[in-house]
């Protein structure tokens, strides 16, 4: 009677859009997919910055040493962490709050909408790791601060006279666009595609893994330009500010007006898109998974 009476409030959650487990999940499939990628994230990150090949990028990695390889990985973990806490959580929330049906199915609109509002939400909190984490991963910034605390020393003091523009949301508009359409795009087609691969004999694991890492794929690499964007802009410290304008602008003269250029570190996000949101995604319906079966067998 009491287990039941528990079930029971955890559904009028769900049917008013609260249910705390859709955080715990987007935090846990989150938090493991962050060590699987991070050397892939970095060296895509000196492929932004420096406009390397492959090749030059690990070897710069390589030359700067173990030491410094895992440096920056503290910010990543932890708004990896909370992104995914955010992402999921929020996903759920307002897509129940917004739909006509709250216990679904659920239309492309309202996936949509819900989407891109918690991307939005996701920006606001997690440009200042963001930027942080920029900042630590440019290795001709290696000298000027050589960890987080004086990154964060310098935003406290000098960074103040900068406003929160130049010190912790830099490159703010742009990061907004792209959380706000990737989150749109990824939970838009999310679903369907796992379902499209579901009852087919296929191990329960693998269509969310394939749904996640082609749906990630495919919306990481329509958004690159912007993440080249984002990563030159906030790596910038205590240089003049350009408009956004400017700003595409200098990035597009510095490539050579070339796209390919543009998309230097392509074929890597291509990898570590597979992996993340294939994690990701495939960890996150485990759960959820996991979760329905035990409340069916109480």
């Amino acid at each position: 009677m009491k287990e039941n009476n528990l079930i029971n409030r955890e559904s009028e959650r769900q049917a008013r859009g609260w249910s705390s487990r859709s955080y715990v999940y987007g935090a846990v499939s989150s938090f493991l997919s962050t060590f699987v990628t991070f050397p892939i994230y970095k060296t895509i990150f000196r492929q932004q910055i420096h406009v390397y090949a492959m090749r030059e990028a690990i070897r710069q990695l390589q030359q700067e040493g173990l030491r410094h390889f895992y440096r920056g990985l503290f910010p990543p973990l932890v708004s990896k962490t909370v992104q995914g806490t955010l992402l999921f959580g929020t996903y759920d929330t307002l897509l129940h709050l917004i739909s006509a049906n709250p216990s679904g199915p659920y239309k492309l609109r309202d996936r949509w909408k819900a989407g891109f509002m918690s991307g939005l939400l996701e920006a606001v909190v997690l440009s200042p790791f963001e930027r942080v984490q920029n900042i630590m991963q440019d290795g001709r910034k290696n000298a000027r601060f050589p960890d987080i605390h004086s990154i964060l020393r310098y935003f406290n003091s000098y960074g103040l006279k900068e406003g929160l523009t130049m010190g912790y949301y830099r490159g703010f508009s742009p990061i907004l666009l792209r959380n706000g359409l990737g989150s749109a795009l990824y939970f838009s087609f999310k679903d369907p595609i796992r379902d499209c691969l579901s009852g087919k004999g296929l191990p329960s694991w693998l269509p969310p893994l394939v749904s996640g890492s082609v749906n990630g794929t495919i919306t990481c690499l329509l958004l690159y330009p912007l993440s080249v964007l984002i990563a030159n802009m906030q790596s910038q410290v205590g240089q003049e500010t350009l408009s956004l304008g400017e700003s595409i602008a200098s990035i597009w003269e510095s490539r050579g007006k070339k796209v390919s250029l543009i998309y230097r570190g392509g074929s890597l996000i291509i990898l570590r898109s597979c992996v993340t949101w294939g994690l990701v995604t495939a960890i996150h319906d485990l759960l959820q998974g996991n979760t329905g079966k035990k409340k069916e067998q109480e």
